[in-house]
């Protein structure tokens, strides 16, 4: 039997995504693996599509106590850590599977206990996905094809450089603003991943994408130091647990949704190239330049520890 309302241990978690996008469905999954196992004793609210506000409230959320639990990009978290600047070099992570050694591997790990300072603790990464091209103007089937386009771009300027790099005029849009921009013709497209392109329905306003796989962005789940230090032992096992059996799932919908993508996006009538490996080599050298540009900041030898770990 559960407990009465008032005995109950609440959970609040905050993520920026709508509920049908896979960080969406594993925020649920987790909520249900938590409610059952703790058969009860926890409720937990979940507060989906930015409901709690930006980043910077997220964190306020986790360091006040009014939230318990929340996900954010890396590029938001690199103010706390320079290694989260990793995620930010192009054609770097060759696959997913490459970019799991990194997340869950030492260069994750020491990244996400930066913001132990800060009372928050990394609890581990999901993901959003490798971005792609998508535009509204013409097909991108070469590097010479992305010459003046207008594309949206995220603050980081790791992103900025990428896409100036690759020939491209990166124009930085708030999130919740995109759409409308891609609607108007604002700028011509967005540098994004498959899976946030379709649960917002960017299809229905471009409809060009060229796979390109140039970034890899994860999120990191984080959780509030004082809320699991208030835990018992045996309830700090359970969420760890299920925030475990959560990842796992969250990446299984991402990696697994991207074929139903592409053909569900075909059949809307997106035109839609995927890059030959010479192409590739070819945008990814010609971005050699951001590594320079950010050398200092990241660490050259982050950067070959990162390199190493996936070749292992």
């Amino acid at each position: 039997m559960a407990l009465p309302a008032s005995a109950q241990t609440a959970i609040k978690i905050a993520h920026p995504n709508v509920p049908d996008h896979p960080m969406g469905q594993a925020f649920s999954y987790f909520e249900e693996l938590v409610e059952s196992r703790s058969n009860g004793e926890f409720e937990v609210d979940v507060y989906h599509s930015s409901q709690f506000g930006n980043f910077d409230s997220v964190v306020q959320g986790l360091q006040t106590g009014m939230l318990q639990m929340g996900s954010a990009s890396t590029p938001n978290l690199a103010p706390f850590s320079n290694d989260f600047l990793i995620f930010d070099m192009p054609f770097l992570f060759p696959s997913y599977e490459a970019a799991d050694m990194i997340t869950d591997g030492p260069i994750g790990r020491t990244a996400a206990q930066a913001l132990s300072e800060t009372g928050i603790i990394g609890l581990g990464y999901i993901d959003i996905g490798f971005r792609h091209i998508f535009n509204n103007k013409r097909s991108v089937e070469t590097i010479s094809d992305l010459e003046g386009l207008k594309i949206r771009s995220t603050p980081s300027s790791a992103h900025i450089a990428t896409l100036e790099l690759l020939g491209i005029n990166p124009t930085p849009i708030s999130w919740n603003e995109v759409y409308t921009a891609l609607q108007q013709g604002t700028v011509d497209g967005i540098d994004i991943d498959l899976n946030l392109a379709w649960f917002n329905n960017f299809h229905e306003v471009n409809k060009n994408l060229t796979l390109v796989r140039s970034l890899y962005s994860p999120h990191l789940v984080m959780i509030s130091q004082n809320f699991y230090d208030s835990l018992d032992p045996n309830d700090q096992i359970m969420i760890s647990e299920a925030f475990a059996e959560m990842k796992l799932y969250q990446r299984k919908l991402i990696r697994e949704n991207e074929e139903m993508i592409i053909g569900e996006m075909e059949k809307a009538g997106v035109n839609i190239v995927e890059l030959s490996e010479e192409e590739r080599a070819e945008w990814a050298a010609a971005t050699q330049g951001v590594y320079d540009q950010f050398e200092d900041e990241v660490g050259s030898d982050l950067i070959e520890r990162a390199r190493a770990t996936m070749t292992e």
